[in-house]
């Protein structure tokens, strides 16, 4: 994967495509390690740590926005980095696509200037879901074009925390078959594209990425949001419990993985920032928020599946402990 890392995106050629799959060759980076408590988060962030990683950028350095979470009355903030931080830390820049014409057609144009672009998909045509979402449900997405052909009719992409691609008629499932016109009532997906070509490592990455940190901290939530999780989850429960199993994925992974996964990546963020062990206490309480909220994704996925209620008071307790902890500790480490 080295040398494909150090290659500039590209459109694919009859003459350059590869017989190795993508997937094959992509090493995932260690914050998708598989022994992590949440080896995927969500698939923006996850796609930004593997994008960022295969041009030599340490993702881990863009993590501070974690500690800014807040629980938003039905669901935890659905996290990602700021565009201005991506710039500050790494010298990338995004910018929104503007799509009027086929979108494999302007795809390709962003990708011949060496530029990745980043749009929003139905997962059921991403055969990267078998048995999830591919052709089995339908559910927004957004993936990191890096080369497309459209002779081919093949793309790969950046997706969750793999490189992976697709052709045939997934292709045509996403961006329509060749040569039809589009249709005029169907509404243009969100794209945007990543310049790298300013992009380059910093000796200075992590005084920047504590400054930011110090940002993030200051947007903080004014109050614990594992408590006011506490008190609206009776009421969500009563109302998942009224609902089809399958509605119980969608509230998981706005709560207790978006919760889990962001304080995941915080105690990652804080250990990178200061390796000498400085935060070693805020990053044990983010494992601990972490790891609480896996078992507590765990004890939902049982009660709803037996139909029953769920007592998650001790946990939550113990989770909004936690977080005082890291906020308390945080206070006093980062003033200045």
């Amino acid at each position: 994967m080295a040398g494909r890392n150090q290659c500039a995106p590209r459109s694919l050629s009859d003459e350059e495509a590869s017989p190795l799959a993508p997937e094959a060759a992509h090493e995932r980076h260690a914050l998708h390690h598989p022994e992590r408590d949440w080896p995927q988060t969500n698939c923006y962030v996850d796609l930004w740590v593997e994008l960022l990683a295969s041009r030599g950028l340490d993702p881990s350095a863009m993590l501070g926005f974690t500690v800014a979470q807040d629980f938003e009355g039905d669901q935890f903030t659905f996290f990602k980095p700021r565009i201005a931080d991506l710039e500050r830390l790494y010298g990338v820049r995004l910018e929104e696509l503007s799509l009027y014409d086929r979108l494999d057609s302007q795809i390709e144009l962003q990708v011949s200037r060496g530029r990745v672009v980043l749009v929003e998909v139905d997962g059921h045509y991403l055969p990267d879901t078998r048995g999830v979402t591919y052709r089995i449900d339908h559910s927004k997405t957004t993936i990191g074009v890096e080369a497309i052909d459209l002779r081919a009719r093949r793309i790969d992409y950046f997706h969750n925390d793999g490189y992976f691609s697709l052709d045939g008629e997934d292709f045509d499932a996403i961006f329509g078959p060749e040569g039809a016109e589009r249709d005029p009532a169907a509404l243009f997906p969100y794209a945007e594209f990543v310049r790298f070509d300013r992009a380059q490592p910093r000796d200075d990455l992590r005084e920047i990425a504590e400054g930011l940190l110090v940002e993030h901290f200051a947007r903080r939530p004014a109050k614990n949001p594992l408590r006011a999780f506490a008190a609206a989850l009776p009421a969500l429960w009563e109302a998942l419990l009224a609902r089809p199993p399958c509605f119980f994925h969608s509230l998981a992974f706005n709560s207790f993985r978006q919760v889990g996964a962001n304080f995941g990546l915080l105690g990652s963020h804080l250990e990178w920032l200061r390796p000498n062990g400085a935060f070693i206490a805020e990053s044990a309480a983010c494992e601990r928020l972490s790891s609480g909220a896996k078992a507590l994704q765990f004890q939902a996925a049982r009660a709803s599946a037996r139909k029953r209620a769920l007592e998650a008071s001790p946990a939550l307790d113990e989770m909004a402990l936690a977080y005082d902890m890291l906020v308390d500790g945080l206070a006093k480490r980062l003033a200045r």
